[in-house]
């Protein structure tokens, strides 16, 4: 007697091009992951960290390009992975292309949202790193934490959002999410 294994449905970027307009969705190893529309405290983060970093980066003279979402990310330059972090910031030019970064960007923030929780903390950090992402920070405001891999030292930090915060990939850049924190209670 022989046993049958159903097998899942793989996807392509195709296909995430071939939903309906306003659908968002990530693709993660040929599976589709549709995703809620943020609330406006994720918006809040989202905008103050990424208006945080493109200043840094302006101020630096600096060559890297940072992206908030929705900005494609073609992780594996294959056509069954495609997500959309909330933050990417991407230092080598050749990787930008006209439909977003083709290959790993240098660094990704996610900030959690209830629907996303186990696809950030779990799924989303097992692809970035074998991906090649230098660093990867999640943002937690409902559990007040920050966690931040360094892949390229391999050290993790475990942050509240009463800390300042330090980017791995600069020398000299820090997030004070206190000042974050501040915003959202506004």
């Amino acid at each position: 007697m022989s046993s049958v294994i159903a097998q899942k449905k793989l996807y392509t970027i195709n296909d995430i091009y071939a939903l309906p307009n306003g659908t968002r969705a990530e693709l993660v190893d040929g599976q589709i992951y549709y995703m809620a529309p943020p609330s406006r405290k994720h918006q809040d983060i989202a905008g103050e960290l990424f208006g945080l970093i493109r200043e840094y980066i302006k101020s630096k003279d600096g060559s890297c390009r940072p992206y908030v979402a929705p900005f494609a990310v073609f992780l594996n330059k294959d056509d069954k992975n495609y997500v959309e972090p909330d933050i990417s910031v991407i230092c080598d030019p050749s990787k930008l292309h006209d439909k977003g970064c083709i290959g790993a960007p240098d660094w990704i923030i996610e900030i959690i949202s209830p629907s996303s929780r186990q696809m950030d903390y779990y799924t989303k950090l097992f692809k970035y790193r074998t991906a090649g992402i230098r660093e990867y920070w999640i943002v937690d405001p409902e559990k007040n934490r920050i966690l931040v891999y360094n892949f390229e030292t391999e050290k993790t930090g475990d942050y509240t959002f009463s800390d300042s915060v330090k980017a791995g990939i600069y020398d000299d850049l820090y997030i004070d999410f206190s000042d974050i924190s501040e915003l959202l209670k506004k």
